[in-house]
Order: C-alpha cells, then sequence, then structure tokens
C-alpha cells in the first residue's frame, strides 16, 4: 500500500523544517529537537502528579478519582536516547482518559550519558515498586498493564519477562527486539519514513557504547529470549506500521509470543510509518491505534 495521505504531508513539512538527521547531531540537540515537535495536549484528567518510584521518577495519570483503579505503566520511545514524560504526556492522557484507567509513565535514564543497562534497570526497578505500593497510588496490584513504544516496547518486553511481576496485558507499538537490525524492513525502509537505518544506529550506538556482543544478548534483544521466557510474556497487542525499519522485528515478536502460547495480536498500520502512534491529533491512523490499544486494554483491565 502506499503511503496514506495525511503522512505524506506530514513527511513534506518535516522536510521544510529542514530539522539535520539524528546521526548528524548531539544527543542534547536530538532531545531539544524531538520535544520541539511536541504538540501540546488537550486531554484534561482529575490528576496528573511526578512521583519517586524507588529513585526513578514517574508521572501519575489519574482518569478519575476512584481508589483501586487499573493501571497502565508506559515506557517512552526514543531510541533509549531521546524523549521524556513531557514528549508522551499526550499520548498518556489519551490512552487514560479512552482506557479509563490510571496511567504511570517512567522518565527511565537515557544513553549516552547511561547506557545500557541503566535503561532496563530503572524501569524494572519502578515497575517493581509501582506493584509493592500499589495502594499508594490508589490502583489495583491485579489489574496492572505494562506498554511502550519504540525503545519503550523494548523495555516493556523486557520488564514483562524478566521484573518477576505478573502484568495483565502488554502494549508493545513498533517495538524494537533485534538490535542487529538484519531484517528486509531494514532494507526496504532504511529511508525517507521518519526513522532511517542511519538512525537505528546511532540510537544503537550511543545505546550499548559498541559492545557487539549486547546485540546477541536477549536482554537487550527480546526477539532471541529462549522459549520458556518468553512464556512470562502476557497477553499482548503488538501494532507495527508499514514503512517502519522495525516493522518485521515487531511482526516476528508477535509471532514468537504466539508460538510459544502467549495469546497475542499483531496489527499492522499499512501506509505509516515509524512514530505515527503520537500524531493522533493529525493522522486518522494515529487515532484509530490509540482506540484501538485503549480497546485491549479496557478488555484485559475489566474496565
Amino acid at each position: 500500500m502506499a503511503l496514506h495521505p495525511q503522512t505524506v504531508a506530514v513527511l513534506e513539512f518535516m522536510k521544510q523544517l529542514g530539522t539535520p538527521p539524528l546521526h548528524e547531531v548531539t544527543p542534547e540537540v536530538g532531545r531539544a529537537n524531538y520535544l520541539a515537535t511536541r504538540i501540546p495536549s488537550n486531554v484534561d484528567l482529575p490528576e496528573i502528579k511526578d512521583f519517586d518510584a524507588g529513585g526513578v521518577r514517574c508521572r501519575l495519570y489519574r482518569s478519575s478519582t476512584i481508589d483501586n483503579a487499573p493501571l497502565l505503566i508506559y515506557y517512552h520511545g526514543g531510541g533509549w536516547v531521546i524523549g521524556d514524560l513531557d514528549t508522551h504526556d499526550d499520548i498518556c492522557r489519551k490512552l487514560a482518559r479512552d482506557a479509563k484507567c490510571s496511567v504511570v509513565a517512567v522518565d527511565y535514564r537515557l544513553a549516552p550519558e547511561h547506557p545500557a543497562p541503566a535503561s532496563h534497570e530503572d524501569c524494572i526497578t519502578a515497575t517493581r515498586w509501582i506493584f509493592a505500593n500499589a495502594q499508594k497510588l490508589a490502583v489495583d496490584p491485579n489489574r496492572i498493564a505494562i506498554g511502550g513504544d519504540s525503545a519503550g516496547g523494548n523495555l516493556a518486553a523486557i520488564v514483562s519477562m524478566h521484573a518477576g511481576v505478573k502484568p495483565v496485558f502488554q502494549l508493545l507499538v513498533y517495538p524494537a527486539t533485534d538490535m542487529r537490525m538484519g531484517q528486509e524492513s531494514h532494507r526496504v525502509n532504511a529511508q525517507g519514513y521518519l526513522l532511517t537505518a542511519d538512525s537505528m544506529k546511532w540510537f544503537i550506538g550511543h545505546y550499548l557504547q559498541g559492545d557487539e556482543k549486547k546485540k546477541h544478548d536477549p536482554m537487550y534483544s527480546p526477539l532471541l529470549s529462549d522459549d520458556a521466557t518468553l512464556k512470562k510474556s502476557p497477553p499482548t497487542l503488538v501494532i507495527t506500521a508499514e514503512y517502519d525499519p522495525l516493522r518485521d522485528e515487531g511482526e516476528q515478536f508477535a509471532a514468537r509470543l504466539n508460538d510459544v502460547g502467549v495469546p497475542t495480536s499483531l496489527v499492522r498500520f499499512n501506509g505509516q510509518i515509524h512514530a505515527f502512534f503520537a500524531m493522533s491529533e493529525i493522522l486518522d491512523d494515529a487515532a484509530a491505534a490509540v482506540a484501538l490499544s485503549a480497546a485491549y486494554l479496557r478488555k484485559h483491565l475489566g474496565t
């Protein structure tokens, strides 16, 4: 399928901005440029507050003031190098509103200042703290889901298998699951669709600091996990985009989960690019993807 006309317009607009590609700038500049693309959210919620989860800064979004609310723990994307609580604020607000749950966003440490394994250590620490302190957050410890997009999807998959907690569901939006970058989608979608092969090499280079062994380690490439470890995953929704370098590794991860008996749904948005999920104000497919995610969350969280 051809690129969606709305997405063509987005790519053309971004081209006209003249922002240099990620692999040509420093992480500090990349973070500032990413934050500058943020569209302030128009979603109001009863409560939003920052808090400390075992030494990891987090942000709580409450869609209601009830106690014992279901919860989604969300890990933001950005290649383990860029992104923060503010870049993904709108996504968290919309998922809280539409899934009728609370959301906690995790502000994990970023590379290269804090290379692997800092990010997934923070996510595991925060997640364990949230499960152990659910009452303090007015959430139900038996109705907690996890999720994330891109690098955040990678972190969610790792948390679900290695944190020793039992989320009831995981939402993986175009997750990075294989640091080796060997799939066909990395070749055919290498240039022209926002996330490029050069950008992925830049991200992974900063994150893994040139350690080639880590690319083959399931703690960084969850697609390479053994069957017994994969079976620890909860029911899963994987969302992919046709024109995304990460498309194939996300779909392969969904297939592996299904193969080991984890109930997993895979939905590919044809005509779309990496990062489309965050553009629900301007892309119809993004609004549909958020609505789909919220529907799955409501089903598994019982809202």
